[in-house]
């Protein structure tokens, strides 16, 4: 296994609640983590997290001090960030519905998102179940377009947008939308990890697609940078 791999099950997060349905932190989510303790958060930093899941992301950027908004559009992902929140005495503002809609008019010092990115066969997101996610239409890329022309408006001068995806819904793709929005940006992390089951199973599609090469195991997760 790839050495970058390997650290990041090492810093892997702690133990969450998580109800049925609900994103459970994995590799990606660890990659985020890692990019998040590298940056400096001041003390009362404002810091959004979009998707929020079990809230794990959310949660480190609490502990360190900042005051912290997360969003999901499901509601067992709310209660179980809440229930997370709680447990873990962190205070933190939970959110249901949609990025967009729920914080119109505010900005943030860091916006934080995981969002899924998986491509898949059906045209546009599904509107309901554990697949919403991951599944993000057949490039992949149906929410992140959405967060690179919202990126601007959700950002504080000086602030950062750390986000984390697949090499197989273009990278450099979002580098250059988020670039045209008026941000600087990069790729500042890489890791590779093992196709996991959701990959697995629609193999022959992604790469009937050109989206994955013949017998592929590994898939690409990048970090994304961008700052106002």
């Amino acid at each position: 296994m790839p050495r970058t791999a390997l650290a990041l099950e090492r810093a892997a997060p702690q133990r969450l609640f998580a109800l049925p349905g609900v994103y459970r932190p994995q590799a990606d989510t660890r990659l985020l983590a890692t990019a998040l303790a590298h940056e400096e958060l001041a003390p009362d930093a404002e810091v959004m997290e979009i998707g929020t899941g079990t809230g794990a992301l959310a949660l480190r950027a609490a502990g360190r001090g900042a005051r912290v908004t997360a969003v999901d559009i499901s509601w067992s992902a709310v209660l179980a960030a809440r229930v997370n929140a709680f447990r873990h005495r962190l205070p933190m503002r939970v959110l249901h519905g949609d990025f967009a809609s729920r914080t119109r008019g505010q900005r943030f010092d860091m916006v934080l998102v995981n969002p899924p990115y998986v491509p898949a066969p059906r045209t546009g997101l599904p509107p309901h179940g554990a697949e919403r996610a991951w599944d993000a239409g057949p490039t992949g890329r149906d929410v992140i377009d959405r967060i690179c022309a919202r990126a601007p408006a959700l950002l504080r001068p000086g602030g950062v947008l750390l986000m984390v995806h697949s090499g197989l819904c273009g990278p450099w793709t979002t580098v250059d939308r988020l670039a045209r929005a008026g941000l600087s940006a990069q790729v500042t992390a890489r890791a590779f990890v093992p196709w996991g089951p959701v990959l697995r199973s629609r193999r022959t599609w992604l790469e009937d697609q050109g989206l994955a090469h013949e017998n592929e195991e590994w898939e690409e997760l990048v970090i994304i940078r961008a700052s106002h």
